[in-house]
């Protein structure tokens, strides 16, 4: 079968390692998708999805709080500062953190602390926005 090794690690522990038949994943300027015998590529990825179709057809989904992405013709690796699996995503939890990060956001009282502030909200924004993809999925 034609597969692809798959690599997501965060700061803290790897979040999943195995094949897949294809990744997607949010690059800085749009969607990616990365099948098998993909041309070498670093770049940047936005906070959101991880979808890997693993080669039994099963997918799997991590969110990624952005990072870089590394492919190779048999590998493709994605590092990330925060990365949590589909199935570990906590609505409430994400939730209280957006709304922390929307009070911290009024509350800025200077450039850095407004853009800490809108950074996080961004973030807290794309794990609502994943976790609700993974569970329409399931």
């Amino acid at each position: 079968m034609n597969t692809i090794h798959v690599d997501v690690v965060s700061a803290e522990e790897s979040i999943f390692s195995g094949e897949a038949k294809f990744v997607a994943l949010p690059g800085e300027s749009g969607e990616l998708g990365i099948l098998p015998k993909h041309t070498p590529l670093i770049t940047r990825i936005k906070p959101g999805s991880v979808r890997i179709e693993l080669a039994s057809g099963e997918e799997e989904f991590v969110f990624v709080a952005g990072g870089i992405l590394e492919v190779q013709p048999d590998r493709v690796t994605v590092l990330s500062d925060t990365a949590i699996r589909g199935r570990d995503l906590d609505e409430e939890k994400a939730e209280a953190a957006r709304k922390q990060a929307q009070e911290a956001l009024s509350h800025a009282k200077s450039e850095i602390d407004l853009a800490r502030a809108q950074s996080e909200l961004a973030i807290m924004a794309a794990q609502l926005a994943a976790l609700r993809k993974f569970r329409e999925k399931r």
